[in-house]
């Protein structure tokens, strides 16, 4: 059978024959297939012809009925002819088409036999190849059925010879042994047909998977957040995916791995030169910070190589939480040991100051065991807090209705006004792809900051969506004159904090629980100088593999 090219995913019109169930042959395949078929017809014809008109068709076979031979050659020219105008213009079905070849073909060269002096002509045997296309053009029980109307035919033949006496001998035996070549030249078509429409379906199969798995493949490279660029020995940028053009900063991947850094460039070559350092880290012109990884991809033909590039705040954030994870565990402990003396201390200094005889120094000496106890009670909490973070559950978040929810519900809480806070929307519709209990333990302590160091009686907290390189983004902004730059360095580090009742872990909880859902919390100052708090999520449309 022939193989066709034709795209992925295709689907293959299939041709089953009428009587048989569960043969068929693709389209394309089978066209081809009467197309050669016909072919050979047209040769066969136009031999036929020539045979009659040319003077070396006498000494090649004998014509006993002229008048016979002329009409059985010349209609089976005429029907090839209307055969291929209808095969080119797909006048009619391919079955009834490849049926009508198969049957034109028993009829005519039978009449042709005959014609030339019945089976010792020889001419019964181009019978078997009209059988034998009926199995590649039709297969199913159809092949058995021409088998039988050919057998049938030659055997009509030699009866009608026979009655009407028309040769001088005939031959019984001959035929049977005619029909009999037949049905087994039928069965074997079939056979090979039906194996080899097997081979080629199985090969379909084949090519399909590997299709989907390089859609699939392409799909996990273009997603990943690590950049991943293919290179040859000569720098010729081969491939890249959308995390690589991010990192450097650039709309489309240039050709040479030396127009995005010569750096990084002439990294590449010292690691051809010696490839025991395969990491490497590079300051690149938009001023971003990168870890390069080196990697040999070995094919039949040459070499190529894979550079892997990585956001270094990326890396520094997995080393940070891989720290913090084992600072929770013994902050935990350690908090579980201090409860237990600062409950007996609390107690202590409350029975204290039932005492009605207590002067009125050491009275204003228990108020302050029990104002500092109460603090360091809190401290502990937020520790076990932090150290009890559970991972987070993404989900994607539309943040224009969750974050109108979310105003009414904390206004409600806190018994302030609607007045309070004012919520602007961009236009477009933003989705974040967020844990939403961890966006609302952020959300809490901004607004609860706002309220408090934001001076809401000069006017409302400004809550603001919009849409920042492609990632939603929330803004917090309120009336307050800003922090200092001295203290915005370390405005998001543990325990720091510019209030004397404060513990210096709410914004530090909030940065956690941002950079674990990749999202980025940052400070700053607006035109206006109001302080501002800058919430960038991911984009629950475009999110990245994580490796």
């Amino acid at each position: 059978m022939l193989k066709t090219n034709r795209p992925a995913n295709t689907p293959v019109t299939i041709f089953p024959c009428p009587i048989s169930k569960g043969y068929g042959i693709p389209a394309q395949q089978a066209w081809l297939l009467v197309k050669v078929y016909l072919i050979y017809r047209i040769i066969l014809a136009c031999l036929f012809v020539f045979l009659y008109y040319g003077r070396l068709g006498f000494s090649l076979t004998s014509i006993d009925n002229h008048l016979l031979f002329a009409f059985s050659s010349h209609s089976y020219f005429i029907l090839t002819v209307i055969s291929g105008i209808c095969v080119i213009w797909r006048l009619t079905s391919y079955a009834a088409q490849a049926q009508l070849l198969i049957f034109t073909d028993i009829v005519i060269l039978t009449l042709l036999m005959h014609a030339c002096g019945g089976v010792n002509s020889g001419i019964g045997t181009l019978l078997a190849v009209s059988i034998a296309a009926s199995g590649l053009l039709i297969g199913g029980r159809c092949t058995i059925l021409f088998a039988a109307l050919a057998s049938l035919a030659v055997l009509t033949e030699q009866l009608v010879a026979d009655y009407t006496d028309s040769f001088a001998s005939t031959s019984y035996t001959y035929a049977g042994m005619l029909g009999a070549a037949f049905f087994t030249i039928a069965m074997l078509s079939y056979i090979l047909a039906k194996r080899s429409e097997q081979t080629l379906q199985l090969a379909d199969q084949q090519k399909l998977t590997i299709d989907k798995l390089e859609e699939l493949n392409q799909y996990i490279i273009q997603h990943l957040q690590s950049g991943i660029i293919i290179i040859n020995r000569q720098q010729t940028i081969q491939m890249a995916n959308a995390a690589s053009l991010q990192l450097v900063n650039l709309p489309l991947m240039p050709a040479n791995l030396n127009d995005i850094s010569e750096n990084l460039s002439q990294a590449f070559a010292a690691w051809l030169a010696d490839p025991t350092e395969q990491l490497v880290q590079l300051q690149l012109p938009n001023q971003s910070e990168i870890h390069c990884r080196f990697m040999v991809l070995p094919i039949v033909s040459e070499f190529f190589y894979m550079i892997i590039l990585e956001d270094i705040a990326l890396y520094n954030q997995r080393l940070q939480q891989s720290k913090l994870a084992s600072l929770g565990r013994l902050t935990a402990s350690i908090a579980h040991e201090i409860r237990n003396p600062l409950g007996a201390i609390s107690h202590a200094g409350q029975l204290l100051s039932e005492n009605p005889h207590l002067p009125v120094q050491d009275m204003r000496l228990t108020e302050i065991i029990q104002t500092n106890s109460i603090r360091v009670s809190q401290i502990i909490n937020d520790i076990l807090q932090l150290s009890k973070r559970t991972d987070s559950r993404r989900e994607k978040v539309y943040l224009k209705p969750w974050l109108s929810h979310y105003l009414n519900n904390f206004m409600l809480e806190h018994g302030i006004g609607t007045d309070s806070f004012s919520l602007s929307r961009t236009g477009e519709p933003l989705c974040a792809f967020i844990d939403p209990g961890h966006l609302k333990q952020i959300m809490d302590n901004l607004c609860q900051n706002a309220l408090k160091y934001g001076k809401p009686e000069d006017g409302p907290i400004i809550v603001q969506t919009f849409a920042l390189k492609n990632a939603p983004c929330i803004e917090v902004v309120d009336n307050g004159s800003g922090i200092s730059r001295k203290h915005i360095k370390h405005l998001f580090e543990p325990f720091f904090t510019t209030s004397a009742s404060g513990t210096g872990l709410g914004l530090y909880l909030s940065k956690e629980l941002a950079e674990l859902n990749q999202a980025k919390l940052s400070y700053h100052l607006t035109e206006e100088k109001r302080s501002c708090f800058r919430l960038c999520l991911l984009d629950a449309d475009h999110t990245k593999i994580e490796i």
